[in-house]
């Protein structure tokens, strides 16, 4: 598409300053006029309400997020040659943060930060997941598939665009493959030495919570001699490298049988002791609850519960959710045991969330420090111009 094609998108006096500040939205209410009549994904130009260019962005009808800026540079034209260029730094700036193949599974694209609002792409092994999030991302997918083959010399891209978020961008779920076929589910990856069965065409998210890969080895650290309880443990990424650290026993508690069932593959995967593994179906508040009438204890446990909060408009409801579990943790732990807990919501921000977690352990009538920080490992990258996309907090505090 030239540049004498593109529809120009006008804001209202004073709406600039976002954008000036290199921020990539541009909010329904923020825009004046619209000239023009855009399809769903293709790029506009934004201006000042005095006409000056601000951005080249991907438009989005039926969203509130009416429009994500691709580049701010008015010479640089949204084309092949554009992505190619995005995906190509993308990929070489993992490359510092995978050194001695610690894994063959990582981020490869995250969004915005990368400069590629819309677009999730994960690999795992030799088969990469694609999602798309957003009317530009969708428009420009089959595009970016083929750049993404040509950048990293693949044949196999997997599609998992069926998040919640594509019901914003007027889009329906889209489940398949994109180019190529498919191995046999589940994949194994490798991570730190570790394997793990990995089901890209069921799995929550894109298969498998790479956020998490340091947090794991941190866990990994922990657990010798503990007892552990690992909450919403999925698959059991905690569970493996507690295990494998030398926890003297894990007990694994999810909602689906279904993970809970791949989480003990994943222990035999690495030879590990089933006897010092045990596995609880059920719903995690009722079963912390029934923990507590049982008083019950633990040396080590982990919460690393599914997003609570989307919206910062939901944060207030979400509060609860997560200051009753860490709660009940709290009154689970023996003296001198180990919390490690998690929010992933992206409408609680890291200062929300460790005051939660204050009011838990107060509310609990335990004494508890802070003793690290926790966040989503490097290949989840977080741009300066987009806070926005640090979405996991975790904090490992210690019972006194």
């Amino acid at each position: 598409m030239s540049k004498k094609e593109i529809t120009t998108l006008t804001l209202k006096p004073g709406r600039e300053k976002s954008l000036l500040r290199h921020h990539p939205w541009v909010f329904s209410g923020a825009i004046a006029r619209v000239d023009g009549n855009p399809a769903s994904g293709e790029s506009v130009d934004l201006v000042s309400a005095e006409g000056q260019f601000l951005a080249r962005a991907a438009y989005s009808p039926s969203s509130q997020i009416r429009a994500r800026v691709w580049t701010f540079n008015p010479s640089e034209q949204v084309d092949a040659d554009f992505f190619r260029l995005r995906i190509k730094n993308a990929i070489a700036s993992r490359e510092p943060w995978l050194v001695n193949g610690i894994t063959n599974a990582f981020r490869l694209i995250h969004a915005e930060s990368d400069g590629l609002p819309g677009l999730i792409v994960d690999r795992y092994a030799d088969t990469l997941v694609l999602q798309s999030l957003t009317a530009g991302s969708e428009y420009w997918k089959d595009t970016l598939a083929t750049l993404l083959l040509e950048a990293t010399g693949l044949t196999t891209i997997f599609e998992r665009s069926d998040a919640d978020v594509r019901e914003l961008e007027g889009l329906a779920p889209c489940i398949g493959p994109m180019r190529g076929t498919l191995n046999i589910q589940p994949l194994i990856i490798t991570e730190n030495d570790l394997k793990f069965h990995v089901n890209v065409e069921t799995g929550h998210k894109t298969g498998f919570y790479l956020d998490q890969r340091f947090n794991r080895q941190r866990v990994r650290a922990l657990a010798e001699g503990r007892s552990v309880l690992d909450c919403f443990c999925y698959t059991g990424g905690f569970t493996v490298n507690a295990l494998a650290g030398g926890a003297r026993s894990v007990l694994s508690v999810d909602s689906s049988g279904d993970a809970l069932a791949l989480c003990r593959e994943n222990c035999s995967l690495n030879d590990l002791p089933l006897d010092r593994q045990a596995s609880l179906e059920g719903d995690v508040f009722q079963l912390l609850r029934k923990f507590r009438d049982e008083a019950r204890s633990f040396d080590l446990i982990i919460l690393d519960p599914p997003k609570f909060a989307p919206t910062a408009a939901l944060a207030e409801k979400a509060a609860r959710g997560y200051k009753d579990i860490n709660l009940l943790a709290f009154k689970l732990l023996q003296p001198g045991g180990i919390l490690v807990t998690f929010s992933c919501s992206g409408g609680i921000d890291a200062g929300f969330f460790q005051k939660i977690v204050a009011s838990a352990a107060l509310d609990a009538g335990v004494e508890a420090h802070i003793v690290e920080h926790l966040s989503q490992s490097p290949d989840h990258p977080v741009a300066l111009n987009f806070p926005e996309g640090t979405y996991l907090k975790g904090l490992i505090c210690n019972k006194l």
